[in-house]
C-alpha cells in the first residue's frame, strides 16, 4: 500500500491484514410488510432551516479507487477501450473513508462500478472503516442489502434493481423496503435528458439505458414513500468538469420531499455556491474528480471548510 498523504491522517500497514465484519443484531430490522402507503400532496420536508451538506464520495473499479466519466461505462462484455477514467490511485479506499470520518463527513457515498469480488471487498473495507458513516450501492438487492448494512453501510443505494424492462417495479422496491427498512434505502434516480431541453429520465445499467421514469414531482413524491433519500447524477455533465446543471438542481429543489443529493459537473467553490441557490439550501452536493484527492484542482480543505460554513451561517443573527 502506497504511503497516505498527510492529509488522510494515515500510516501505512493501517489496514493490512483480515477485514472482520461485524454482524447487527436481526431486530433491527423493520417489521415485515405488504405495501407502503402514503398521500403524494403530503411534503415532508421540515419546516426547519435547511443547510445543504458536501457529500463526499468513493467511486470502486476492479477493487481501485478511481474517477470515472459515468456516462462511459459500459456492461463488462463491452469494449473496455470506451472507459474514461480521470484518476486511480493506489489509496485503498478505506483511507478515504477515514479521512472523511475525521472530517465529520457524514451521509457520503461508495459506488461499486462494477460486479467483481474486489471492487465488493473494497466497498466492504470502506464502510467498515466508517461505521453508519457512508452510502453504499452497486448491484444491491434484497439478497445482500442487509449484509451491507450489517457491515457499517448507514443506507444502501438502489436503481437498476427495482426497474424490470425500463419500468419501475413497486414489488422489487417494496422487497427492499421489507428487507432494510425506509429508513435504510436511498434512491438513485441519475438521469438524462431525453432530448436537448426536454425532460429528464432516470437511467439505469452503468447509465446505458434509458427507462420511461420521468422526474416530476408527483414522481418524487411517490418514491419518498419508500426511501430516506434520493440521490441524483446529472449524468450528461458529470464527471465532465463542464459545469452543474442548474435546471436538475433547481428542479430538485423544488421538487423533493426528502433529503436529495446532486452529482456532476462541480468543478469550484463557485458551483458549491450556485448549487446552494438553485437549489434554494434543499440539495446536498456530491464532488468528485474536480477535488485535488482526486486528481482535480479544487481544494478538499477548501470544500471541507464551506460545508461546515453553511449551517453557521444559518444560526448567525
Amino acid at each position: 500500500m502506497m504511503a497516505a498523504a498527510s492529509k488522510f491522517g494515515v500510516t501505512d500497514g493501517l489496514l493490512s491484514g483480515s477485514v472482520h465484519f461485524v454482524r447487527r443484531s436481526q431486530t433491527d430490522l423493520i417489521p415485515p410488510r405488504t405495501r407502503v402507503f402514503c398521500h403524494a400532496s403530503v411534503d415532508c420536508r421540515s419546516s426547519a432551516k435547511e443547510c445543504p451538506q458536501f457529500r463526499p464520495c468513493i467511486d470502486i473499479h476492479k477493487g481501485k479507487v478511481k474517477q470515472i466519466v459515468g456516462s462511459t461505462l459500459a456492461d463488462q462484455h463491452e469494449k473496455a477501450e470506451k472507459l474514461v477514467t480521470n484518476f486511480e490511485t493506489e489509496k485503498s479506499a478505506a483511507e478515504y473513508a477515514q479521512l472523511y470520518q475525521r472530517d465529520g463527513l457524514f451521509g457520503g457515498h461508495v459506488i461499486m462500478l462494477g460486479a467483481d469480488e474486489a471492487s465488493q471487498r473494497s466497498a466492504l473495507e470502506a464502510v467498515n472503516a466508517f461505521p453508519g458513516g457512508l452510502q453504499i450501492g452497486g448491484g444491491v438487492t434484497p439478497n445482500n442489502a442487509q449484509m451491507y448494512i450489517d457491515n457499517g453501510a448507514s443506507h444502501v443505494i438502489v436503481t437498476s434493481f427495482i426497474f424490470t424492462d425500463g419500468r419501475l417495479d413497486y414489488g422489487k422496491l417494496e422487497e427492499l423496503v421489507r428487507v432494510v427498512g425506509k429508513d435504510k434505502l436511498v434512491i438513485d434516480l441519475s438521469c438524462r435528458r431525453v432530448s436537448e431541453g426536454g425532460d429528464y429520465a432516470v437511467v439505469t445499467h452503468r447509465w446505458q439505458r434509458f427507462t420511461n421514469f420521468i422526474l416530476s414531482k408527483s414522481a418524487m413524491e411517490s418514491l419518498a414513500c419508500y426511501a430516506d433519500e434520493f440521490l441524483v447524477h446529472g449524468v450528461d455533465v458529470e464527471g465532465k468538469r463542464l459545469g452543474v446543471d442548474k435546471e436538475l438542481v433547481a428542479l430538485l429543489g423544488q421538487w423533493s420531499p426528502i433529503p436529495v443529493t446532486y452529482a456532476g459537473g462541480v468543478s469550484s467553490l463557485a458551483d458549491l455556491e450556485l448549487i446552494r441557490d438553485a437549489g434554494a439550501g434543499h440539495v446536498n452536493v456530491t464532488v468528485g474528480s474536480a477535488l485535488d484527492i482526486f486528481g482535480g484542482d479544487l481544494e478538499y480543505e477548501k470544500v471541507v471548510q464551506w460545508h461546515k460554513q453553511q449551517c453557521v451561517s444559518l444560526t448567525s443573527p
